[in-house]
């Protein structure tokens, strides 16, 4: 939730969303890729005899998962040099000479009804060797998760990064259902498959951020018709209220335990931040300023958090203790500075910045201080780190319609997640899925 939301919150205005379709799938379209971006071939996966073809291509996933990322420039089938179906099939040297250093083959194996191994090989042509080969089993109907599992294991091997295909996003859309605009708190896979309903309702959806764990969803809700803050479990759809009736609740963002929530509350008439404890219910006020003081998020070890406040004049990003005390004031650069997202490693903030030209997402260096302008929207907003810290997830505008997009952490690569109809706002980017 924007600075500008707080105010529109305060004063009973709504965010403005227009209709998205259920089943609409979000398409990656990159509009900045790396110059010079690694080729890379990824065949088509051969199936075993008596094997029944699977309803993926999972090539196909994973040739757009890593061209998504920007770092990767998948080459076409119809430019392939040769169609191996094994390592031993492979002639290196027709590889090497059209520039292509990397290949991918793979092989569906029936082990069940209705059950695979998914067999790979990341092979380097320049020396003639297997870079890493695994085998995963999988059922028909999780076949994309293990494709993005396989763009996960080429993606960390080529760049020594965890790679983040694996992990969902969550966002809010609008509906109409006989004549009535329904809020929709949607969850899907990075790619923006797999999309899943989590919450509607008639009246707002604001600030969905995951829990640590992935396993549920907090978000803002006005069908109170006051700002109430939901937590909800995913797997089963139960949801509870938090934090109690006030004037208002907003802007919740869960400590990297999982054990609390910070949020903004109003307990006199002015916004201020709260630490709410899950067990106890508790609430301890963090700051007591008159000014607003919004959107907290927890640094990642748990110690301080940033927060908007205007307390200045302008929206900028201040840090204190987790135990309280007097805020340090970290930006200084532009008039307007809010909605703040910390990298996982702690290093760089991500935040909405207008230094006079509209509405942009920037990153600064906490250590130093120094700020860079990613982005170049008028009315960019809610910047989400990928939990690698390799791309920020956020809402824009384009063509005059509200679309989410991403751009790398060092600004080279942008993309668009485009829909084909209606519009989508407030994103999260979600966790590392946790393993077995």
């Amino acid at each position: 939730m924007t600075f500008n939301n707080v105010r529109r919150a305060i004063f009973a205005m709504t965010l403005l969303i227009i209709a998205l379709p259920a089943q609409a799938v979000l398409k990656i379209e990159i509009t900045k890729g790396v110059q010079g971006a690694l080729p890379i071939a990824v065949t088509p996966f051969e199936l075993d005899p008596g094997t029944v073809r699977p309803p993926e291509d999972i090539a196909a996933i994973v040739a757009a998962d890593l061209r998504s990322s920007g770092l990767f420039n998948p080459i076409p089938r119809n430019e392939f040099p040769q169609h191996p179906t094994s390592a031993n099939d492979v002639n290196y040297q027709l590889w090497r000479n059209q520039g292509i250093e990397k290949l991918v083959l793979g092989r569906l194996e029936a082990i069940s009804e209705g059950g695979y191994s998914v067999q790979f090989q990341l092979l380097d042509t320049i020396y003639g060797r297997q870079m890493i080969g695994y085998a995963i089993p999988a059922t028909r109907a999780d076949l994309r998760r293990v494709a993005h599992k396989i763009s996960d294991l080429i993606f960390q091997r080529l760049t020594g990064m965890r790679g983040a295909f694996s992990t969902r996003i969550a966002y809010v859309s609008t509906q109409m259902s006989e004549g009535r605009k329904r809020y929709v708190l949607q969850i899907a896979d990075f790619d923006g498959y797999n999309a899943q309903t989590i919450y509607s309702s008639d009246w707002p959806l604001l600030s969905p951020t995951w829990s640590p764990d992935g396993k549920r969803i907090v978000y803002v809700s006005f069908e109170s018709q006051r700002p109430e803050i939901f937590i909800q479990d995913i797997a089963s759809g139960n949801r509870i209220s938090v934090a109690g009736p006030t004037r208002l609740n907003s802007a919740p963002a869960w400590s990297p335990d999982g054990q609390k929530l910070a949020l903004m509350r109003s307990e006199n008439g002015n916004p201020d931040i709260y630490i709410l404890d899950l067990a106890s219910n508790n609430l301890t006020r963090l700051t007591d300023y008159l000014s607003i003081d919004t959107e907290p998020v927890w640094m990642p070890d748990g110690e301080s958090l940033i927060f908007t406040s205007d307390r200045t004049g302008r929206p900028q990003l201040y840090r204190i203790s987790a135990n309280g005390g007097e805020p340090q004031r970290l930006t200084y650069e532009g008039n307007y500075n809010a909605d703040a997202d910390v990298s996982p490693d702690s290093r760089e903030v991500t935040f909405v910045h207008n230094g006079g030209r509209g509405f942009h997402i920037a990153v600064q260096d906490l250590e130093t201080g120094q700020l860079r302008e990613l982005t170049e929207g008028s009315l960019d907003e809610g910047p989400s780190f990928a939990p690698n810290g390799s791309m920020i997830l956020y809402a824009t505008t384009y063509n005059g319609r509200g679309m989410l997009a991403a751009v790398s952490a060092d600004g080279q690569v942008h993309q668009r997640l485009r829909l084909q109809e209606g519009e989508v706002r407030e994103p999260a980017w979600g966790p590392f899925p946790q393993t077995p």
